[in-house]
């Protein structure tokens, strides 16, 4: 495993659901060796029931969610520890919260894909609580990151070994290694 010389920083891996945030973010992890934080673990029980049910989250449901995720970053860049962290982060208001959380040192990773490919994905995908139907709601509220500081964007219509290779390539210009 590579040793990592460089300053601890947090990346978070994001897009709409479907655009394989936690397929990347493992993998992006490992080839980085940092530690891998699944976003969608952080949210409060009530915001889980109400996405299960079809039911978009609000931006107040989102606030204590994006703070527990902050606080995850905060933590782990206190102890000069890297991290990735999967999360939506779909309009430019929550990715500065999650700035001002990691202390500015936070990188995104922007997942891009068509309607047709997220919509294909999310069809193939077994026991999460986030049913296909949420999808145009998350296109509905998807402020793109394009042209904020620290985001690269990788598009998603290829492997997920090729899309987080092509992810770690983006981020290390930026010194992400």
């Amino acid at each position: 495993m590579p040793q990592r010389t460089n300053k601890a920083h947090a990346i978070i891996v994001m897009g709409v659901s479907g655009s394989g945030k936690s397929s990347i973010g493992e993998k992006l992890a490992e080839a980085l060796s940092l530690r891998f934080i699944e976003g969608d673990q952080l949210h409060p029980a009530s915001n889980v029931e109400k996405m299960s049910k079809g039911i978009p989250l609000s931006d107040a449901d989102r606030m204590p969610w994006l703070d527990l995720i902050g606080e995850a970053m905060k933590d782990a860049l206190a102890k000069g520890k890297g991290v990735i962290v999967t999360c939506s982060a779909l309009k430019r208001l929550y990715r500065e919260r999650l700035r001002a959380a990691a202390g500015g040192n936070l990188f995104f990773v922007y997942l891009e894909g068509s309607r047709e490919l997220l919509t294909e994905r999310m069809g193939h995908r077994k026991g999460h609580f986030m049913p296909s139907s949420l999808l145009e709601s998350q296109l509905e509220t998807l402020e793109a990151p394009t042209g904020e500081p620290g985001v690269v964007t990788v598009d998603i219509d290829g492997t997920v070994e090729g899309i987080a290779e092509e992810a770690r390539k983006k981020l290390a210009p930026l010194g992400v290694s």
